[in-house]
Protein backbone atom coordinates (compact mmCIF):
# COMPACT_ATOMS: atom_id res chain seq x y z
CA UNK A 1 0.00 0.00 0.00
CA UNK A 2 1.46 3.09 -0.97
CA UNK A 3 1.26 6.14 1.87
CA UNK A 4 0.73 9.95 0.21
CA UNK A 5 3.55 12.62 0.46
CA UNK A 6 0.66 14.90 1.76
CA UNK A 7 0.11 12.28 4.55
CA UNK A 8 4.07 11.83 5.26
CA UNK A 9 4.05 15.83 5.58
CA UNK A 10 1.23 15.55 8.25
CA UNK A 11 2.71 12.93 9.87
CA UNK A 12 6.45 14.84 10.25
CA UNK A 13 4.69 17.71 11.32
CA UNK A 14 2.95 15.86 14.24
CA UNK A 15 5.99 13.92 15.31
CA UNK A 16 8.70 15.55 16.82
CA UNK A 17 12.01 13.54 15.85
CA UNK A 18 13.96 13.96 19.29
CA UNK A 19 10.57 12.62 21.11
CA UNK A 20 11.02 9.31 19.26
CA UNK A 21 14.59 8.64 19.51
CA UNK A 22 14.74 9.79 23.20
CA UNK A 23 12.92 6.77 23.71
CA UNK A 24 16.14 4.89 22.79
CA UNK A 25 18.52 7.03 23.39
CA UNK A 26 19.95 10.01 25.78
CA UNK A 27 20.45 12.82 24.32
CA UNK A 28 21.35 15.99 25.10
CA UNK A 29 20.87 19.64 23.72
CA UNK A 30 23.96 20.81 21.99
CA UNK A 31 22.92 24.05 20.00
CA UNK A 32 20.15 24.18 18.14
CA UNK A 33 20.72 19.82 17.56
CA UNK A 34 20.34 17.01 19.60
CA UNK A 35 23.61 14.15 20.58
CA UNK A 36 23.98 11.21 21.99
CA UNK A 37 25.46 7.75 21.79
CA UNK A 38 24.61 6.16 18.38
CA UNK A 39 22.65 3.04 18.89
CA UNK A 40 23.09 0.88 15.66
CA UNK A 41 27.10 1.14 16.46
CA UNK A 42 29.01 1.13 19.44
CA UNK A 43 31.35 3.89 20.50
CA UNK A 44 31.69 5.82 23.79
CA UNK A 45 32.23 8.95 22.64
CA UNK A 46 28.85 10.56 21.03
CA UNK A 47 28.66 10.81 17.14
CA UNK A 48 24.88 10.82 16.64
CA UNK A 49 22.99 14.09 15.91
CA UNK A 50 19.24 14.40 15.74
CA UNK A 51 17.99 17.92 14.21
CA UNK A 52 14.23 18.62 14.70
CA UNK A 53 14.57 21.66 12.65
CA UNK A 54 15.72 19.53 9.43
CA UNK A 55 13.77 16.38 10.60
CA UNK A 56 16.67 13.75 9.82
CA UNK A 57 18.89 12.34 12.19
CA UNK A 58 22.90 11.41 11.44
CA UNK A 59 25.67 9.58 12.93
CA UNK A 60 28.84 10.55 11.53
CA UNK A 61 30.67 7.24 13.17
CA UNK A 62 28.61 4.79 11.28
CA UNK A 63 26.67 6.82 8.36
CA UNK A 64 23.28 5.95 9.76
CA UNK A 65 20.79 8.41 8.19
CA UNK A 66 17.06 9.33 8.22
CA UNK A 67 13.80 10.74 9.13
CA UNK A 68 11.70 9.45 12.57
CA UNK A 69 10.01 6.90 10.21
CA UNK A 70 13.68 5.39 9.24
CA UNK A 71 14.66 5.26 12.76
CA UNK A 72 11.60 3.68 13.90
CA UNK A 73 12.55 1.15 10.97
CA UNK A 74 15.98 0.46 12.10
CA UNK A 75 15.70 0.38 15.66
CA UNK A 76 12.59 -1.44 15.87
CA UNK A 77 12.83 -3.50 12.71
CA UNK A 78 9.62 -2.41 11.21
CA UNK A 79 8.90 -2.45 7.50
CA UNK A 80 8.22 1.11 5.86
CA UNK A 81 4.27 1.17 6.35
CA UNK A 82 4.69 -0.53 10.12
CA UNK A 83 6.95 2.22 10.74
CA UNK A 84 4.17 4.78 9.09
CA UNK A 85 1.44 3.04 10.75
CA UNK A 86 3.26 3.32 14.36
CA UNK A 87 4.19 6.62 14.38
CA UNK A 88 0.50 8.10 13.02
CA UNK A 89 -1.36 5.80 15.98
CA UNK A 90 1.38 7.64 17.89
CA UNK A 91 0.36 10.85 16.43
CA UNK A 92 -3.24 10.21 16.40
CA UNK A 93 -3.49 10.01 12.85
CA UNK A 94 -5.07 7.45 10.76
CA UNK A 95 -3.48 6.07 7.63
CA UNK A 96 -5.19 6.53 4.52
CA UNK A 97 -5.48 3.99 2.28
CA UNK A 98 -3.97 4.84 -1.13
CA UNK A 99 -5.30 4.43 -4.18
CA UNK A 100 -5.38 5.28 -7.77
CA UNK A 101 -7.69 8.15 -7.61
CA UNK A 102 -5.32 9.22 -4.45
CA UNK A 103 -1.93 9.77 -6.61
CA UNK A 104 -4.20 11.42 -9.02
CA UNK A 105 -5.06 14.03 -6.57
CA UNK A 106 -1.26 14.14 -5.66
CA UNK A 107 -0.56 15.31 -9.14
CA UNK A 108 -3.15 17.62 -9.26
CA UNK A 109 -1.94 18.76 -6.28
CA UNK A 110 1.52 19.34 -7.64
CA UNK A 111 0.13 21.49 -10.46
CA UNK A 112 -1.74 23.47 -8.50
CA UNK A 113 1.15 24.53 -6.84
CA UNK A 114 3.25 25.88 -9.75
CA UNK A 115 -0.49 27.46 -10.17
CA UNK A 116 -0.11 29.12 -6.98
CA UNK A 117 3.62 30.23 -7.54
CA UNK A 118 2.77 31.50 -10.78
CA UNK A 119 0.29 33.67 -9.24
CA UNK A 120 2.32 34.67 -6.76
CA UNK A 121 5.34 36.23 -8.86
CA UNK A 122 2.19 37.83 -10.40
CA UNK A 123 1.40 40.05 -7.44
CA UNK A 124 5.14 40.38 -6.83
CA UNK A 125 5.40 41.99 -9.82
CA UNK A 126 2.90 44.43 -10.40
CA UNK A 127 3.45 45.49 -6.85
CA UNK A 128 6.62 46.46 -7.96
CA UNK A 129 4.88 48.22 -11.30
CA UNK A 130 3.92 51.51 -11.56
CA UNK A 131 -0.10 49.89 -11.31
CA UNK A 132 1.45 49.50 -7.66
CA UNK A 133 2.64 52.70 -6.56
CA UNK A 134 -0.10 52.95 -4.03
CA UNK A 135 0.38 49.86 -2.86
CA UNK A 136 4.02 50.09 -2.11
CA UNK A 137 2.95 54.02 -0.67
CA UNK A 138 0.54 52.56 1.87
CA UNK A 139 3.44 49.42 3.00
CA UNK A 140 5.53 52.19 3.54
CA UNK A 141 3.22 54.22 6.15
CA UNK A 142 2.66 50.99 7.30
CA UNK A 143 6.56 50.97 8.72
CA UNK A 144 7.89 48.40 5.93
CA UNK A 145 11.03 48.23 4.51
CA UNK A 146 11.60 46.80 1.12
CA UNK A 147 13.24 43.80 2.20
CA UNK A 148 10.73 43.43 4.59
CA UNK A 149 8.43 43.16 1.34
CA UNK A 150 10.85 41.19 -0.47
CA UNK A 151 10.87 38.63 2.07
CA UNK A 152 7.44 38.66 2.82
CA UNK A 153 6.86 38.31 -0.94
CA UNK A 154 3.86 40.65 -1.29
CA UNK A 155 2.25 41.35 -4.02
CA UNK A 156 -0.70 43.75 -5.19
CA UNK A 157 -3.94 42.31 -7.38
CA UNK A 158 -4.99 44.98 -10.00
CA UNK A 159 -8.41 45.23 -11.26
CA UNK A 160 -10.19 43.69 -13.99
CA UNK A 161 -8.75 40.16 -14.71
CA UNK A 162 -5.24 40.53 -15.20
CA UNK A 163 -4.10 37.46 -13.13
CA UNK A 164 -6.84 35.37 -15.54
CA UNK A 165 -5.29 37.32 -18.83
CA UNK A 166 -1.50 36.42 -17.91
CA UNK A 167 -2.24 32.79 -16.52
CA UNK A 168 -5.03 30.96 -17.91
CA UNK A 169 -3.59 28.96 -21.18
CA UNK A 170 -2.59 25.18 -21.84
CA UNK A 171 -0.58 24.58 -19.56
CA UNK A 172 -2.42 26.16 -16.53
CA UNK A 173 -6.21 25.73 -17.64
CA UNK A 174 -9.01 28.27 -16.19
CA UNK A 175 -10.25 25.23 -14.23
CA UNK A 176 -6.96 24.90 -12.41
CA UNK A 177 -7.05 28.55 -11.44
CA UNK A 178 -10.54 27.91 -10.12
CA UNK A 179 -9.80 24.57 -8.25
CA UNK A 180 -6.72 26.78 -6.41
CA UNK A 181 -8.90 29.49 -5.66
CA UNK A 182 -7.77 32.47 -8.13
CA UNK A 183 -11.05 32.70 -10.13
CA UNK A 184 -14.43 32.42 -8.76
CA UNK A 185 -16.63 31.25 -11.20
CA UNK A 186 -20.73 32.83 -10.60
CA UNK A 187 -23.24 30.21 -10.45
CA UNK A 188 -25.27 31.81 -12.93
CA UNK A 189 -23.54 30.75 -15.41
CA UNK A 190 -20.77 33.77 -15.89
CA UNK A 191 -17.74 33.26 -17.34
CA UNK A 192 -15.05 32.90 -14.23
CA UNK A 193 -12.91 36.41 -12.95
CA UNK A 194 -9.98 37.06 -10.20
CA UNK A 195 -11.00 36.28 -6.67
CA UNK A 196 -8.57 39.20 -5.85
CA UNK A 197 -8.74 42.60 -7.09
CA UNK A 198 -7.11 45.78 -5.94
CA UNK A 199 -5.94 44.40 -2.83
CA UNK A 200 -2.18 44.01 -1.16
CA UNK A 201 -1.89 40.57 -1.59
CA UNK A 202 0.01 38.20 1.58
CA UNK A 203 1.22 34.86 -0.08
CA UNK A 204 0.55 32.08 2.27
CA UNK A 205 2.97 29.20 2.50
CA UNK A 206 3.02 25.75 4.06
CA UNK A 207 5.57 24.99 6.34
CA UNK A 208 8.13 24.39 3.89
CA UNK A 209 7.19 27.77 1.88
CA UNK A 210 5.40 26.50 -1.09
CA UNK A 211 2.92 29.19 -1.82
CA UNK A 212 -0.44 27.49 -1.09
CA UNK A 213 -3.00 30.27 -0.87
CA UNK A 214 -3.09 34.03 -0.69
CA UNK A 215 -4.76 36.76 1.70
CA UNK A 216 -5.86 40.30 -0.20
CA UNK A 217 -6.37 43.75 2.06
CA UNK A 218 -7.86 46.42 1.17
CA UNK A 219 -5.94 49.91 0.73
CA UNK A 220 -9.30 52.00 1.15
CA UNK A 221 -12.70 51.40 3.46
CA UNK A 222 -14.14 48.78 1.41
CA UNK A 223 -15.27 45.29 2.68
CA UNK A 224 -14.19 42.80 3.82
CA UNK A 225 -10.83 44.41 4.94
CA UNK A 226 -8.92 41.15 4.64
CA UNK A 227 -10.16 38.04 2.29
CA UNK A 228 -8.55 35.03 2.64
CA UNK A 229 -8.45 32.47 -0.31
CA UNK A 230 -11.43 29.86 -0.01
CA UNK A 231 -10.17 26.09 1.15
CA UNK A 232 -8.28 24.21 -1.32
CA UNK A 233 -6.39 20.84 -1.58
CA UNK A 234 -3.89 22.60 -0.82
CA UNK A 235 -5.09 25.24 1.42
CA UNK A 236 -7.02 24.81 5.06
CA UNK A 237 -7.00 27.17 7.30
CA UNK A 238 -7.40 24.84 10.33
CA UNK A 239 -4.20 24.00 9.89
CA UNK A 240 -2.05 26.33 8.42
CA UNK A 241 -0.14 29.46 10.24
CA UNK A 242 1.07 32.30 8.70
CA UNK A 243 4.83 33.03 8.65
CA UNK A 244 5.60 29.49 10.09
CA UNK A 245 8.33 28.72 7.32
CA UNK A 246 9.83 32.28 7.65
CA UNK A 247 9.53 31.47 11.60
CA UNK A 248 10.99 28.43 12.01
CA UNK A 249 14.81 28.57 12.45
CA UNK A 250 14.42 31.56 14.61
CA UNK A 251 11.96 29.54 16.52
CA UNK A 252 14.32 26.71 16.79
CA UNK A 253 16.91 28.57 18.13
CA UNK A 254 14.59 30.89 20.73
CA UNK A 255 13.12 27.50 21.57
CA UNK A 256 10.37 30.25 21.52
CA UNK A 257 7.14 30.78 19.14
CA UNK A 258 4.70 34.44 19.69
CA UNK A 259 1.41 34.08 17.95
CA UNK A 260 -0.37 37.03 16.96
CA UNK A 261 -3.89 37.75 15.18
CA UNK A 262 -3.20 38.44 11.77
CA UNK A 263 -0.63 39.22 9.18
CA UNK A 264 0.45 42.67 9.56
CA UNK A 265 1.60 41.53 13.04
CA UNK A 266 3.58 38.69 11.96
CA UNK A 267 4.94 41.03 9.19
CA UNK A 268 5.62 43.66 11.41
CA UNK A 269 6.95 41.86 14.66
CA UNK A 270 9.28 39.59 12.45
CA UNK A 271 10.86 43.11 11.09
CA UNK A 272 11.63 44.78 14.65
CA UNK A 273 13.84 41.37 15.45
CA UNK A 274 11.10 38.95 16.20
CA UNK A 275 11.08 36.26 13.70
CA UNK A 276 9.56 33.96 15.57
CA UNK A 277 5.75 34.99 15.17
CA UNK A 278 2.94 33.41 13.36
CA UNK A 279 -0.55 33.71 12.99
CA UNK A 280 -3.62 31.55 12.49
CA UNK A 281 -6.02 32.56 9.67
CA UNK A 282 -9.48 34.08 10.05
CA UNK A 283 -9.81 31.03 12.64
CA UNK A 284 -9.14 31.03 16.17
CA UNK A 285 -6.69 28.48 17.28
CA UNK A 286 -6.88 25.12 16.79
CA UNK A 287 -5.46 21.77 18.39
CA UNK A 288 -3.55 20.99 15.16
CA UNK A 289 -2.14 24.77 15.20
CA UNK A 290 -0.93 24.11 19.15
CA UNK A 291 0.34 20.54 18.20
CA UNK A 292 2.38 22.30 14.88
CA UNK A 293 3.52 25.09 17.98
CA UNK A 294 4.66 22.40 20.55
CA UNK A 295 6.90 21.54 17.47
CA UNK A 296 9.21 24.47 18.34
CA UNK A 297 8.79 25.83 20.92
CA UNK A 298 7.21 24.04 24.88
CA UNK A 299 5.06 27.45 25.50
CA UNK A 300 4.44 28.95 22.83
CA UNK A 301 3.47 32.75 23.68
CA UNK A 302 -0.43 34.37 22.31
CA UNK A 303 -0.04 37.74 22.03
CA UNK A 304 -3.59 38.45 20.83
CA UNK A 305 -4.65 42.20 20.31
CA UNK A 306 -5.66 44.35 23.95
CA UNK A 307 -9.03 44.58 22.97
CA UNK A 308 -12.05 42.72 23.35
CA UNK A 309 -12.37 40.77 20.43
CA UNK A 310 -8.07 39.63 21.32
CA UNK A 311 -9.61 38.70 24.92
CA UNK A 312 -12.03 36.62 23.87
CA UNK A 313 -9.61 34.77 20.97
CA UNK A 314 -7.32 34.19 23.89
CA UNK A 315 -9.89 32.94 25.81
CA UNK A 316 -10.56 30.43 23.67
CA UNK A 317 -7.36 29.14 23.00
CA UNK A 318 -6.77 28.27 26.60
CA UNK A 319 -10.29 26.40 26.42
CA UNK A 320 -8.85 24.79 23.76
CA UNK A 321 -5.92 23.89 24.53
CA UNK A 322 -6.97 22.07 28.06
CA UNK A 323 -7.49 19.01 26.30
CA UNK A 324 -4.27 17.98 24.51
CA UNK A 325 -1.95 19.52 27.24
CA UNK A 326 1.12 17.27 27.86
CA UNK A 327 3.88 17.46 30.51
CA UNK A 328 5.95 20.30 29.71
CA UNK A 329 3.84 21.55 26.89
CA UNK A 330 1.51 24.81 27.44
CA UNK A 331 0.45 27.75 26.62
CA UNK A 332 1.44 31.27 27.74
CA UNK A 333 -0.39 34.67 27.33
CA UNK A 334 0.79 37.94 27.12
CA UNK A 335 -1.68 40.88 27.80
CA UNK A 336 -1.22 44.23 25.53
CA UNK A 337 -2.17 47.54 27.08
CA UNK A 338 -6.01 48.51 25.96
CA UNK A 339 -6.31 49.63 22.68
CA UNK A 340 -3.04 48.17 21.14
CA UNK A 341 -1.81 45.62 18.99
CA UNK A 342 1.65 44.41 18.44
CA UNK A 343 1.99 46.17 15.15
CA UNK A 344 1.32 49.36 17.02
CA UNK A 345 2.93 48.46 20.27
CA UNK A 346 6.19 47.65 18.21
CA UNK A 347 5.93 51.25 15.72
CA UNK A 348 5.32 53.30 18.88
CA UNK A 349 6.70 51.72 21.93
CA UNK A 350 9.20 49.53 20.16
CA UNK A 351 11.09 46.09 20.23
CA UNK A 352 11.77 46.27 23.95
CA UNK A 353 7.97 47.55 25.17
CA UNK A 354 6.81 43.70 23.42
CA UNK A 355 9.55 41.54 24.94
CA UNK A 356 8.78 42.83 28.43
CA UNK A 357 5.24 41.87 27.29
CA UNK A 358 6.12 38.39 26.06
CA UNK A 359 7.91 38.07 29.72
CA UNK A 360 5.44 38.94 32.14
CA UNK A 361 3.13 36.61 29.97
CA UNK A 362 0.74 34.69 32.58
CA UNK A 363 0.67 30.71 32.33
CA UNK A 364 -2.55 28.31 31.23
CA UNK A 365 -3.56 27.76 34.31
CA UNK A 366 -3.79 31.56 35.69
CA UNK A 367 -5.68 32.37 32.17
CA UNK A 368 -7.98 29.27 33.14
CA UNK A 369 -8.37 31.16 37.07
CA UNK A 370 -9.16 34.65 35.27
CA UNK A 371 -11.88 33.23 33.10
CA UNK A 372 -13.78 31.89 36.06
CA UNK A 373 -13.71 34.67 38.18
CA UNK A 374 -12.73 37.79 36.88
CA UNK A 375 -15.64 40.51 37.74
CA UNK A 376 -17.64 37.93 39.83
CA UNK A 377 -17.56 38.01 43.56
CA UNK A 378 -17.12 34.96 45.84
CA UNK A 379 -18.65 35.70 49.08
CA UNK A 380 -20.74 32.93 49.79
CA UNK A 381 -19.54 29.01 50.26
CA UNK A 382 -22.44 28.75 47.60
CA UNK A 383 -20.59 30.61 44.93
CA UNK A 384 -17.02 29.17 46.47
CA UNK A 385 -18.59 25.65 45.90
CA UNK A 386 -20.05 26.13 42.28
CA UNK A 387 -16.24 28.39 41.10
CA UNK A 388 -14.67 25.02 42.54
CA UNK A 389 -17.22 22.99 40.61
CA UNK A 390 -16.43 24.68 37.29
CA UNK A 391 -12.59 24.75 37.92
CA UNK A 392 -12.31 21.13 38.87
CA UNK A 393 -14.31 20.05 35.40
CA UNK A 394 -11.82 22.44 33.42
CA UNK A 395 -8.75 20.45 35.22
CA UNK A 396 -10.85 16.89 34.70
CA UNK A 397 -10.91 17.86 30.85
CA UNK A 398 -7.37 17.02 30.63
CA UNK A 399 -6.49 13.91 29.42
CA UNK A 400 -2.81 13.65 30.68
CA UNK A 401 -3.70 11.99 34.27
CA UNK A 402 -0.47 13.89 35.92
CA UNK A 403 -1.45 17.57 34.97
CA UNK A 404 -4.97 16.66 35.58
CA UNK A 405 -4.10 16.25 39.44
CA UNK A 406 -1.90 19.09 39.20
CA UNK A 407 -4.15 21.49 37.95
CA UNK A 408 -6.74 20.51 40.60
CA UNK A 409 -4.14 20.60 43.64
CA UNK A 410 -3.34 24.04 42.13
CA UNK A 411 -7.11 25.53 41.75
CA UNK A 412 -8.22 24.00 45.22
CA UNK A 413 -5.07 25.86 46.60
CA UNK A 414 -5.91 29.17 45.23
CA UNK A 415 -9.37 28.63 46.37
CA UNK A 416 -8.11 27.97 49.85
CA UNK A 417 -6.38 31.32 49.06
CA UNK A 418 -9.84 33.23 48.14
CA UNK A 419 -11.43 31.76 50.53
CA UNK A 420 -9.44 33.04 53.59
CA UNK A 421 -9.48 36.75 52.14
CA UNK A 422 -13.20 36.67 51.61
CA UNK A 423 -13.31 35.37 55.43
CA UNK A 424 -10.31 37.29 57.17
CA UNK A 425 -7.89 35.67 59.56
CA UNK A 426 -10.33 36.35 62.46
CA UNK A 427 -13.15 34.38 61.33
CA UNK A 428 -11.11 31.40 60.11
CA UNK A 429 -10.09 30.57 63.69
CA UNK A 430 -9.60 31.76 67.78
CA UNK A 431 -6.51 32.56 69.02
CA UNK A 432 -5.89 29.62 70.69
CA UNK A 433 -6.67 27.30 67.51
CA UNK A 434 -4.37 29.62 65.70
CA UNK A 435 -1.58 28.15 67.65
CA UNK A 436 -2.87 24.68 67.52
CA UNK A 437 -2.91 25.28 63.66
CA UNK A 438 0.20 27.14 63.50
CA UNK A 439 1.93 23.99 65.38
CA UNK A 440 -0.28 21.55 63.02
CA UNK A 441 1.42 23.56 59.98
CA UNK A 442 5.10 23.35 61.63
CA UNK A 443 4.83 19.43 61.73
CA UNK A 444 3.22 19.42 58.01
CA UNK A 445 6.00 21.43 56.60
CA UNK A 446 8.74 18.96 58.33
CA UNK A 447 7.15 16.44 57.02
CA UNK A 448 6.83 17.89 53.57
CA UNK A 449 10.59 18.81 53.57
CA UNK A 450 10.99 15.00 54.28
CA UNK A 451 9.26 13.89 51.34
CA UNK A 452 10.53 16.43 48.72
CA UNK A 453 14.38 15.82 50.62
CA UNK A 454 13.91 12.20 49.53
CA UNK A 455 12.79 12.77 46.04
CA UNK A 456 15.82 15.21 45.30
CA UNK A 457 18.17 12.59 47.00
CA UNK A 458 16.39 9.52 45.11
CA UNK A 459 14.74 11.16 41.92
CA UNK A 460 13.90 7.04 41.01
CA UNK A 461 11.02 7.64 43.27
CA UNK A 462 9.49 9.38 41.04
CA UNK A 463 9.13 6.77 38.26
CA UNK A 464 6.03 4.89 40.48
CA UNK A 465 4.85 8.53 43.24
CA UNK A 466 5.36 11.39 40.36
CA UNK A 467 1.41 11.62 39.82
CA UNK A 468 1.16 11.11 44.15
CA UNK A 469 2.99 13.92 44.73
CA UNK A 470 1.24 16.30 42.15
CA UNK A 471 -1.88 15.78 44.43
CA UNK A 472 0.08 16.53 47.83
CA UNK A 473 -1.38 20.02 48.87
CA UNK A 474 1.27 22.08 50.24
CA UNK A 475 0.76 25.46 51.94
CA UNK A 476 4.22 26.19 51.98
CA UNK A 477 4.64 28.78 48.48
CA UNK A 478 8.26 27.75 48.21
CA UNK A 479 8.09 23.89 48.82
CA UNK A 480 4.66 23.84 46.60
CA UNK A 481 6.85 25.61 43.92
CA UNK A 482 10.25 23.71 44.21
CA UNK A 483 7.68 20.31 44.13
CA UNK A 484 6.37 21.63 40.65
CA UNK A 485 10.30 22.38 39.26
CA UNK A 486 10.73 18.56 40.30
CA UNK A 487 7.58 17.52 38.23
CA UNK A 488 8.50 19.50 35.03
CA UNK A 489 11.88 18.35 34.90
CA UNK A 490 11.09 14.80 35.33
CA UNK A 491 8.01 15.18 32.78
CA UNK A 492 10.88 16.24 30.58
CA UNK A 493 13.69 14.00 31.21
CA UNK A 494 12.72 11.06 33.65
CA UNK A 495 16.18 9.67 33.37
CA UNK A 496 18.04 12.52 36.04
CA UNK A 497 20.51 11.11 38.91
CA UNK A 498 20.17 13.14 42.33
CA UNK A 499 22.98 15.81 40.94
CA UNK A 500 21.79 16.18 37.54
CA UNK A 501 18.19 16.45 39.41
CA UNK A 502 19.87 19.60 41.79
CA UNK A 503 21.90 20.80 39.12
CA UNK A 504 18.96 21.63 37.11
CA UNK A 505 17.02 23.42 40.29
CA UNK A 506 20.01 25.53 41.12
CA UNK A 507 20.01 26.72 37.38
CA UNK A 508 15.95 27.34 38.38
CA UNK A 509 17.36 29.64 40.98
CA UNK A 510 16.79 27.04 43.71
CA UNK A 511 20.01 26.97 45.82
CA UNK A 512 19.00 28.48 48.69
CA UNK A 513 15.27 26.64 49.36
CA UNK A 514 18.00 23.13 48.53
CA UNK A 515 20.55 23.77 51.09
CA UNK A 516 17.75 24.70 53.65
CA UNK A 517 15.95 21.42 52.58
CA UNK A 518 18.74 19.19 52.44
CA UNK A 519 20.35 19.69 56.23
CA UNK A 520 20.26 17.78 59.11
CA UNK A 521 17.49 19.24 60.58
CA UNK A 522 15.07 17.47 58.15
CA UNK A 523 17.47 14.36 58.17
CA UNK A 524 17.00 13.76 61.91
CA UNK A 525 13.20 13.22 61.76
CA UNK A 526 13.86 10.88 58.13
CA UNK A 527 16.51 9.35 58.13
CA UNK A 528 15.58 7.60 54.79
CA UNK A 529 15.72 11.05 53.33
CA UNK A 530 19.23 10.89 53.24
CA UNK A 531 21.74 10.40 50.44
CA UNK A 532 22.97 7.50 50.33
CA UNK A 533 20.61 5.86 52.80
CA UNK A 534 19.85 1.95 52.41
CA UNK A 535 17.35 2.01 49.40
CA UNK A 536 15.09 -0.71 51.33
CA UNK A 537 14.64 2.18 54.00
CA UNK A 538 14.47 4.51 51.35
CA UNK A 539 11.69 2.84 49.50
CA UNK A 540 9.46 2.03 52.53
CA UNK A 541 9.69 5.37 54.30
CA UNK A 542 9.16 7.68 51.75
CA UNK A 543 6.08 4.82 50.82
CA UNK A 544 4.44 5.25 54.27
CA UNK A 545 5.15 9.10 54.46
CA UNK A 546 3.69 9.23 51.25
CA UNK A 547 0.84 7.21 52.30
CA UNK A 548 0.10 9.33 55.54
CA UNK A 549 0.17 12.91 53.37
CA UNK A 550 -2.24 12.06 50.95
CA UNK A 551 -4.66 10.18 53.26
CA UNK A 552 -6.60 13.54 53.51
CA UNK A 553 -6.66 13.90 49.86
CA UNK A 554 -7.77 10.20 49.18
CA UNK A 555 -10.54 10.54 52.03
CA UNK A 556 -11.58 13.91 50.60
CA UNK A 557 -11.72 12.45 46.98
CA UNK A 558 -13.78 9.43 48.62
CA UNK A 559 -16.21 12.17 50.24
CA UNK A 560 -16.38 13.86 46.93
CA UNK A 561 -17.11 10.20 45.08
CA UNK A 562 -20.43 9.09 47.50
CA UNK A 563 -21.97 12.61 46.81
CA UNK A 564 -21.11 12.12 43.43
CA UNK A 565 -23.05 9.16 42.75
CA UNK A 566 -25.64 10.28 45.24
CA UNK A 567 -26.42 13.22 43.28
CA UNK A 568 -25.94 11.47 39.50
CA UNK A 569 -26.00 7.41 40.21
CA UNK A 570 -24.83 7.24 36.75
CA UNK A 571 -22.46 4.45 35.55
CA UNK A 572 -19.27 6.43 35.27
CA UNK A 573 -19.87 7.80 38.42
CA UNK A 574 -20.11 4.36 40.01
CA UNK A 575 -17.02 2.89 38.53
CA UNK A 576 -14.88 6.00 39.97
CA UNK A 577 -16.28 5.03 43.52
CA UNK A 578 -15.43 1.23 42.52
CA UNK A 579 -11.88 2.11 41.88
CA UNK A 580 -11.45 4.34 45.06
CA UNK A 581 -13.30 1.39 47.19
CA UNK A 582 -10.73 -0.96 45.85
CA UNK A 583 -8.16 0.93 47.02
CA UNK A 584 -10.33 0.39 50.66
CA UNK A 585 -10.53 -3.19 50.63
CA UNK A 586 -6.96 -3.68 50.09
CA UNK A 587 -6.05 -1.57 53.12
CA UNK A 588 -4.87 1.40 51.86
CA UNK A 589 -6.08 5.22 53.07
CA UNK A 590 -9.45 4.84 51.97
CA UNK A 591 -9.79 2.13 54.90
CA UNK A 592 -10.61 3.94 57.59
CA UNK A 593 -13.27 6.44 55.69
CA UNK A 594 -15.20 3.17 54.34
CA UNK A 595 -15.10 2.02 58.14
CA UNK A 596 -16.91 5.39 59.08
CA UNK A 597 -19.52 5.68 56.34
CA UNK A 598 -20.80 1.87 57.08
Amino acid sequence: MAVSPQFLEELRVRTRLPDVVARHVKLQRRGREHVGLCPFHNEKTPSFTVSDEKGFFHCFGCGAHGDAVGFAMRIEGLSFLEAVEKLAAEAGLQVPVATPEEREREQRRAGLLDVTEAACAFYEEILQSSEGRAAREYLERRGLSAETVARFRLGFAPPGNRLKSRLAGAEMPEALLVEAGLLRRPDDGRGSYDFFRERVIFPIADQRGRIIAFGGRTMGDGEPKYLNSRETPLFDKRRTLYGLALARRAAQERRRVIVVEGYMDVIALSQAGFSETVAPLGTALTEDHIHQLWRYAPEPVLCFDGDAAGGRAASRAAERALAVLKPGRSLRFAALPAGEDPDSLVRSRGGAALEAELERAAPLDAMIWSLETEGRSYDTPERLAGLDKRLEDRARSIDDRKLQHQYISLFRSKLRELGFRWRGPQEMAAPSALRAGAAKSALGKRHDQILLAATVNHPELLDAHAEDLAMIEISDPELDNLLKEILEIHAVDSDLDSSALRTQLNERGKAEILSALLCGDVYVHGRFARDGAEWEDVRDGFGEALRRRLAPVRRSEFEEELDRFADEPTSENWERFERLKADAQTGGPMAQVVEVRR
